[in-house]
C-alpha cells in the first residue's frame, strides 16, 4: 500500500521515541493515530531503512521483540478460537462468545503477569491448557463435548459446601484443585506433556489465580476483574492491546500468508468411524510434535548413568562416577536458577524438567561415544569435555522447545549462546563437541542437526574470537613454539576434509605433558599427546569463510570474476597471519572490508553503501555487524570507520601489492565437502554473505600516506569534500587518538554510530542523528536521489589522481 506523509512521519516519531525511551503512548494508541495495522506499520519501518542508518540496533531489537510477541499471541489466539475451544464446547459461536472472552482474557493476564518471556510459545500454550481446565470444569456439563464431559469429575461439579457464619472469617482460601482427568484429556488432544502442564498449573497458574483472588472461586470470575488486571499490564508494557483480537479489529489483522497458517483442528468423528483427517503443521502443533518426539527418543533412558556406563566407570583406574554425578548436580542447580530468572520465578519446576531431559541425552550420547570408539581413560577426567557434552545436550532440548518459530523471527533469551553463559563455557570449547555429538546420536532429527551446525558457524564467525577466548592462546602458542599445533596451512585447502579424532582428543592441550598419575596412561612410545582442535577449527573456518565470500560475491561482482580469488587470498592470509584483527570482531566485518579494499585497488566501482545494503538483505544478518564495530579498547563505530582507521592501516601495503606487476601468489580455493553431519549439504548460516580482509606486515610505516596508498581510503561516498579528505590524512598521521575519533572537532565518542551514505555531504562516520534529515529522506525520496546524483558529480570533479 502507498503510505501517506502522516504515516511516514508517524513511523519516524516512533523510531525517535524508541531510541530515546520517550514513548508516552502505547503501541496500539500509536497505530490508531497513524491508521495502520501491526504488520503494515512494521513493514513501513522496515522499508524506511533504505539509507542503512534509519534504525539503530536498539530500535531494531525492540521492534523484533514486539513483532515476535504479536506472532506468538496471534498463533495462540488462532489455536484457541479455531481449535481447542470449539472441540471442548458444543455451544454455537454467538452464545459461547462471552465464555471465550473470559478464557482468552484470563490467559493474557496470566502470561503477562508471570512470564518474563511472553514470546515463549510452548509455555504460553501450556498455560492456555491450564486456563481451559479451570473454566471447563465450571461449565454446565451439557455444554461440554465428549470426552471432556466424562472427564470432568463429579466432585468438581458438586456444589460447594457451606461455611458457618462463625467460621467464615477464619476460613482460608484453598488453592484450586486441578481435575487431573480433564487436564490429561486436554494434553492428549494437543500432544502436550502432561507432567509439564501439571507443573505449570501447580506453580505458575495457581500463583496467578491467587494473585487476582480467583483461587477459591467456584463459578466464573467477573469480567471486570480480569479486564482490570490486563489493562494494567497493557499500559505498563506499552505494547499492543491483545483484547482487540476478540473483536476482529483490523489493527491486529494478520497478512494473508498468516491467515493461511490458522490451525483448524478437526472435530472428532462422534459416530465411531475412523476417518483420517490431515492436521496442518502450525507453529504450535509443530512445536508439540518435536517435543513429543524428543521424549519418545529418550523413553528408555534415565537421567542417571546406565548400567553400561557404571561398568565402564568401575573399570577405570580411578572411578569417576561420583565426580560426574556431583558435576551434573551442580550444573543442574545453576541451570534451573538461570532458567527461572529468564522465564519467570515460578518456572523452576519447568527448568528442572528440561534439565532432566538434557541429562538423559547427555548420558545417552556419552554411552554411544564409548561404544563407537575406544576412548583413552583420560576421557573421564577432562572436565571441559563433560561440561561441553552436557551443554550440547541441553542446547538440543532448549532448541526443541523454542523451535523454528523463534529462530525465524528473533532470538529469545534462551537461544544459543545462552547455555554458554549459564555454564561459563568458552564457545571454542563447546565447538569441539558438536560434530562428535551429532555422529554419536543417531536419533537426532535433521532440523536439530542443522541447528547445531548453525551453532558451530556462529562460534566460528564471532563467538570463538572473543577477547578472552582460549583460541588466541592456541594461536599464540602455535606461533611461538613451532613444534606445537599449527593452524591449517593454505596448501591443504583443496584437499578433502578428513580427520579421525575422538571427542576427547580435541580437549587435550596443544602439547600435553606426560601424565604423572597412573589413571592417565601414556600413548604408545611415551609420546606426548596433543590436540588437533586448532587445525580442525581452521579447516572448517576456511571453508565456511570461502562459501560466505562466494555468496556475497555472486550478488555484487559477477562481472568481475577475476577478483574472487584475490579477495579470498586476502581473507585467508588475514585469518592465518593477522588473526588479531578478529579479536572481539565478526568475520563478516573483515570480509566486507576486504572486498571494498580489493575493489579500490583494482579500480572497480563498488561503494561501501552497496556492500552493506546487499549484506543487510541476506538472511539472519544483524545490523550491529556493520553499525557497531570495535575500533579500539571498547570504542565502537561504523564499519567504514573501522576500515579507514584499523583495517586499511594494518593491511594497506599488502593490498597495494595486488596492483603491482608481480602480485602475491593466490591461495588455493578450499575444497568444499559435504557436511560431516550425516552427509547433509553444508549450509552457510545466517550470515551467508560476508567478506574478510588480511595482508602481510607492511614494509612502510602504516601512518605514512603516499598518493598511491591513500587511494584505499573510503572517500567520496562518505566524506564528500577535499578538506575532509585532508582531515583523514591528518588523523591517520596523528598519534593523538582523540583526533582520530573525530573529523569536525567533536569531543567524546558516541557509543553507537549511524552510517550515513550520500546525504547532503554528511560523513558516514558522523554519529549525530538529525531526525529532520531522516524525515526528509522518507518523505521526499526523489529530491534525495537528486542530491545524491549532484553529490556524486562533485566528488568526481574533486577526485585526486595518484601520482605517476
Amino acid at each position: 500500500m502507498p503510505y501517506s506523509n502522516r504515516q511516514q512521519w508517524g513511523a519516524c516519531l516512533f523510531i525517535a521515541g524508541m531510541e530515546l525511551d520517550g514513548l508516552s503512548l502505547t503501541f496500539t494508541q500509536f497505530l490508531k493515530l497513524v491508521g495502520l495495522s501491526v504488520k503494515q506499520f512494521i513493514s513501513l519501518v522496515r522499508k524506511m531503512d533504505v539509507n542503512v542508518d534509519t534504525i539503530s540496533p536498539k530500535v531494531n531489537t525492540a521492534l523484533k521483540r514486539l513483532e515476535n510477541k504479536y506472532d506468538v499471541t496471534l498463533a495462540l489466539y488462532q489455536r484457541f478460537v479455531n481449535g481447542v475451544f470449539w472441540v471442548i464446547c458444543v455451544m454455537d459461536r454467538v452464545s459461547s462468545w462471552p465464555h471465550c472472552h473470559f478464557l482468552f482474557l484470563c490467559h493474557l493476564s496470566c502470561t503477562g503477569t508471570f512470564l518474563q518471556m511472553e514470546d515463549d510459545l510452548v509455555i504460553a500454550f501450556q498455560l492456555l491448557l491450564c486456563v481451559l481446565e479451570f473454566f471447563a470444569k465450571r461449565f454446565t456439563p451439557s455444554l461440554l463435548q465428549s470426552p471432556y464431559k466424562s472427564a470432568v469429575s463429579s466432585s468438581t461439579l458438586s456444589p460447594p459446601t457451606r461455611t458457618s457464619r462463625r467460621n467464615q472469617g477464619k476460613a482460608k482460601t484453598r488453592p484450586p484443585e486441578m481435575d487431573v482427568q480433564l487436564l490429561e484429556t486436554l494434553c492428549k488432544e494437543s500432544d502436550c506433556s502432561v507432567d509439564e502442564v501439571k507443573n505449570v498449573y501447580q506453580t505458575t497458574f495457581c500463583a496467578f489465580l491467587d494473585s487476582v483472588g480467583l483461587s477459591g472461586l467456584q463459578g466464573l470470575p467477573p469480567l471486570e476483574t480480569l479486564s482490570k488486571q490486563y489493562e494494567e499490564l497493557y499500559h505498563k508494557n506499552k505494547d499492543f492491546d491483545a483484547r482487540l483480537f476478540l473483536v476482529d479489529d483490523e489493527m491486529l489483522s494478520p497478512n494473508k500468508t498468516e491467515v493461511s497458517k490458522v490451525e483448524m483442528t478437526p472435530r472428532k468423528n462422534l459416530s465411531g468411524d475412523d476417518v483420517a483427517i490431515p492436521v496442518p503443521q502450525t507453529p504450535i502443533r509443530a512445536a508439540m510434535n518435536s517435543i513429543q518426539q524428543l521424549r519418545v527418543d529418550l523413553t528408555s533412558v534415565s537421567d542417571q548413568p546406565s548400567s553400561n556406563l557404571v561398568v565402564y566407570y568401575k573399570n577405570c583406574t580411578v572411578d569417576p562416577s561420583e565426580e560426574i554425578r556431583k558435576r551434573v548436580e551442580e550444573l543442574g542447580q545453576v541451570f534451573i536458577k538461570r532458567f527461572a530468572q529468564a522465564v519467570g520465578q515460578h518456572c523452576e519446576g519447568l527448568g528442572r524438567k528440561r534439565f532432566n531431559l538434557g541429562a538423559q541425552l547427555y548420558y545417552k550420547v556419552m554411552e554411544s561415544m564409548l561404544k563407537s570408539v575406544s576412548l583413552n581413560k583420560t576421557f573421564n577426567h577432562i572436565i571441559t569435555f563433560h561440561t561441553s557434552l552436557l551443554a550440547c545436550a541441553l542446547e538440543v532440548v532448549m532448541a526443541t522447545y523454542v523451535g523454528k518459530w523463534a529462530s525465524d523471527s528473533v532470538e529469545t533469551d534462551l537461544c544459543f549462546p545462552w547455555i554458554l553463559d549459564v555454564f561459563q563455557l568458552p564457545a571454542f570449547d563447546f565447538y569441539k563437541v558438536i560434530e562428535s555429538f551429532i555422529k554419536a546420536e543417531p536419533t537426532l532429527k535433521h532440523d536439530m542437526m542443522k541447528h547445531l551446525e548453525q551453532c558451530e558457524h556462529v562460534i566460528m564467525e564471532s563467538l570463538a574470537w572473543k577477547a578472552d577466548s582460549p583460541l588466541f592462546d592456541l594461536l599464540k602458542q602455535s606461533r611461538e613454539e613451532g613444534p606445537g599445533e599449527q593452524a591449517e596451512p593454505p596448501a591443504t585447502l583443496n584437499q578433502p576434509l578428513h580427520h579421525n579424532h575422538t571427542a576427547a582428543d580435541l580437549y587435550l592441550s596443544p602439547v600435553r605433558q606426560p601424565p604423572a598419575t597412573e589413571s592417565e596412561p601414556l600413548a604408545p612410545g611415551t609420546k606426548a599427546l596433543r590436540s588437533n582442535s586448532l587445525s580442525l577449527f581452521y579447516k572448517k573456518l576456511y571453508r565456511m569463510a570461502y562459501l560466505r565470500l562466494k555468496t556475497l560475491f555472486s550478488h555484487l561482482l559477477t562481472s568481475h570474476p577475476e577478483l574472487e580469488p584475490i579477495i579470498w587470498t586476502l581473507l585467508q592470509h588475514t585469518l592465518q597471519n593477522e588473526y588479531e584483527l578478529m579479536r572481539d570482531r565478526h568475520l563478516d566485518q573483515l570480509i566486507m572490508s576486504a572486498m571494498y579494499a580489493i575493489c579500490k585497488v583494482k579500480n572497480v566501482d563498488l561503494r561501501f553503501k552497496t556492500i552493506v545494503t546487499t549484506y543487510k538483505e541476506m538472511p539472519n544478518t544483524n545490523q550491529e555487524t556493520f553499525k557497531r564495530v570495535l575500533i579500539r579498547e571498547g570504542q565502537y563505530d561504523s564499519i567504514i570507520v573501522f576500515y579507514n582507521l584499523v583495517f586499511m592501516q594494518k593491511l594497506k601495503t599488502n593490498i597495494l601489492q595486488y596492483s603491482s606487476p608481480r602480485p602475491p601468489p593466490l591461495s588455493p580455493i578450499p575444497r568444499i565437502p559435504c557436511s560431516p553431519y550425516k552427509n547433509s549439504p553444508l549450509r552457510v548460516p545466517g550470515s551467508n554473505n560476508v567478506y574478510v580482509s588480511p595482508l602481510k606486515s607492511s614494509r612502510m610505516s602504516p601512518v605514512v600516506m603516499t598518493p598511491r596508498s591513500r587511494i584505499l581510503i573510503s572517500i567520496g561516498e562518505s566524506f564528500g569534500s577535499a578538506d575532509k579528505f585532508q582531515k583523514i590524512n591528518e588523523m591517520v598521521s596523528s598519534t593523538d587518538w582523540s583526533l582520530k575519533r573525530r573529523l569536525d572537532g567533536g569531543s567524546a565518542p558516541k557509543p553507537l554510530k549511524r552510517l550515513r551514505f550520500d546525504m547532503d555531504g554528511q560523513d558516514e562516520t558522523d554519529g549525530r542523528w538529525d531526525l529532520c534529515s531522516v524525515f526528509h529522506l522518507v518523505i521526499s525520496p526523489s529530491s534525495t536521489r537528486t542530491r545524491m546524483q549532484e553529490q556524486k558529480l562533485k566528488e568526481e570533479s574533486v577526485k585526486e589522481h595518484p601520482e605517476p
